[in-house]
């Protein structure tokens, strides 16, 4: 096969992929005729190509694969196109217990609740709905609570490859304050006017740092990655 015809390859499977698209998805589709180097070679290849001729679509690098998505500077035409005036938004409340989890993983709703000083029992479920975070055990004490931890439909959703993209805890308490959209807030991009969350409590104290990518739950299904670069 000729370097055009894989380079077309990839950019077809990138096109009709509904979860991000790893290396060895690659070195699968095309029947092994590539290693994983030249695959990602590949993914890359295809990923410069795009940037280089700055046209409506990107291929982003998320949750440890490729995608392709629309450009964030056309998504109001897109929303417009599609007739889609109220994406759904997390609320704040949400915003924030979804932050502490990715922080403190593993975390007992009682901990989160105790960080935000309200009960969250309602919004942790709300987020498990989402599929952004996933029941991670049980912690060994009286009464055994549940344990949560993020998923990887939460990188996707926040365009991240792994926690360790994550701003520090610090910059996030900023970030809060300053208020927030939900689909800036680890991307630490400015908010419109308006759109506020309330800021953590500052007995919080910060935790020691991202423990790694949590693991997606078994057949969860991706976004819908050629429209919408981040959507619930």
């Amino acid at each position: 096969m000729r370097e055009s015809d894989r380079l077309g390859a990839v950019e077809a499977i990138l096109f009709v992929a509904s979860v991000p698209v790893t290396v060895q998805d690659v070195v699968n589709a095309l029947e092994g005729e590539v290693a994983p180097s030249e695959a990602l070679g590949l993914l890359k290849a295809v990923q410069d190509g795009y940037e280089e001729r700055s046209e409506g679509l990107r291929v982003e690098r998320v949750a440890e694969g490729f995608r392709l998505v629309t450009r964030p500077e056309h998504a109001p035409f897109v929303r417009n196109f599609l007739k889609v005036q109220n994406l759904r938004k997390l609320s704040p409340a949400a915003v924030e217990s979804l932050a502490i989890v990715a922080y403190k993983q593993p975390v007992t709703a009682a901990e989160v609740g105790a960080m935000r000083g309200t009960e969250c029992g309602p919004v942790l479920k709300g987020l498990l709905e989402k599929k952004l975070i996933r029941i991670a055990g049980r912690k060994n004490v009286v009464g055994r609570p549940l344990l949560y931890a993020t998923t990887k439909e939460f990188l996707i959703h926040f365009g991240l490859n792994s926690l360790e993209d994550l701003p520090s805890f610090r910059e996030l308490e900023e970030v809060f304050r300053e208020g927030v959209r939900q689909e800036s807030l680890f991307r630490e991009v400015a908010p419109p006017a308006g759109d506020q969350a309330k800021p953590f409590p500052r007995a919080v104290d910060p935790p020691h740092g991202p423990q790694g990518e949590v693991p997606a739950e078994q057949g969860a299904e991706g976004p819908t990655v050629k429209r919408e670069p981040a959507r619930d």
